[in-house]
């Protein structure tokens, strides 16, 4: 074991082979996924790439029992750890935002956050408990589908459909009270 309490990582030779056998047959697909969450081939294709460098490091912990799942899980936490993250702001014209007056939009901001959270409150308060128990699993404490099946003792499938339906909901009711962040797609 390592100072960290993690077993030590196998040769070089044998991560490799691990990679090309479990890794490598399943870039196409975890590419396709990545396009559908993305809708953007450049953010795909970096989306794809950070996926396989966490696998290459992990891929000595992996057992060797569904690849694509345990990559597509990988895929699906960066995505999520890039919408976590805060884009940098881009600026225009540098010189003429350095001499504009400071505006502080700190108040809006608030009073908007403040509005959207109470809203997203009314909407899950408002979803059946089965719909509300799926949100709360996957979306709120990040639990795999397999989890939540587990936890609530339904198929995987059953957690997607609610999952689905939960969403469309929640995105209504945001659509509905004028607050929701995305256009009305």
């Amino acid at each position: 074991m390592d100072e960290q309490g993690r077993p030590p990582a196998p040769p070089t030779r044998v991560r490799s082979t691990a990679f090309e056998q479990h890794v490598i047959p399943e870039i196409d697909v975890l590419y396709r996924v990545a396009r559908s969450l993305t809708r953007n081939p450049s953010d795909a294709e970096d989306l794809v790439q950070d996926t396989l460098l966490r696998a290459h490091r992990s891929i000595g912990t992996f057992d060797g029992r569904h690849p694509r799942a345990w990559l597509l899980t990988i895929l699906r936490n960066a995505h999520l750890n890039r919408l976590r993250r805060p884009l940098p702001v881009l600026l225009r014209d540098p010189d003429e935002t350095t001499n504009a007056p400071a505006m502080s939009t700190d108040a809006a901001d608030g009073f908007v956050d403040r509005a959207l959270d109470a809203e997203i409150a009314r909407a899950l308060d408002d979803l059946p408990p089965g719909f509300r128990q799926v949100i709360e699993i996957v979306d709120i404490d990040g639990r795999s589908y397999a989890t939540a099946a587990a936890l609530l003792g339904v198929p995987v499938g059953t957690v997607m459909s609610r999952l689905h339906r939960a969403r469309a909901r929640v995105r209504k009711h945001l659509l509905r009270a004028g607050v929701a962040p995305w256009s009305g797609r």
